[in-house]
């Protein structure tokens, strides 16, 4: 699948998703697009640096749109691996915002307890070598997403 994050002039962004048989799905962006534009990205990190097959993008691979990734959508409630990969990609978030970053421990003690207080199993830990190729990997399309001027793209390729 073509994953294709647009630099709108004025501040917004365009996310738009070409499948492997052609169909479209894609989502405009106008207010807090800069966070959801790192959002997606931190998606895209998690979901390809685990092997991650039903979150976010997975399922747009598979056909989903993008309004039905909310779980409200005709498609109904996220498959629990997406609910997981939704957690994962939230507390990455707290990486933006903290001058320090988690190590694996204390990361996935933090994963544990949010599930926990939604009533969902903990997830599988994180290795402190998968945390690592995550953030790494989601800095570098950070990297290229600022360096992106108004008007263009950063095309990336989800699957095979």
């Amino acid at each position: 699948m073509k994953v294709q994050l647009t630099r709108r002039t004025g501040g917004g962004s365009v996310l738009r998703c070409q499948r492997a048989d052609g169909s479209v799905t894609w989502q405009k962006q106008d207010r807090h697009a800069e966070f959801f534009a790192l959002h997606d990205l931190t998606h895209f990190a998690v979901e390809s640096t685990l092997g991650f097959q039903n979150g976010f993008f997975g399922l747009i691979a598979q056909g989903w749109d993008i309004e039905d990734t909310t779980g409200k959508g005709v498609r109904g409630r996220l498959p629990p691996e997406a609910v997981l990969v939704e957690q994962l990609v939230g507390l990455l978030g707290y990486d933006r915002s903290s001058e320090l970053l988690a190590d694996a421990g204390d990361f996935n003690a933090q994963a544990a307890s949010i599930a926990s207080a939604h009533g969902r199993p903990a997830p599988r830990p994180l290795s402190e070598e998968e945390l690592a190729r995550v953030r790494s990997k989601r800095g570098e399309l950070f990297e290229q997403w600022q360096a992106l001027a108004p008007g263009s793209s950063l095309e990336l390729r989800w699957g095979h």
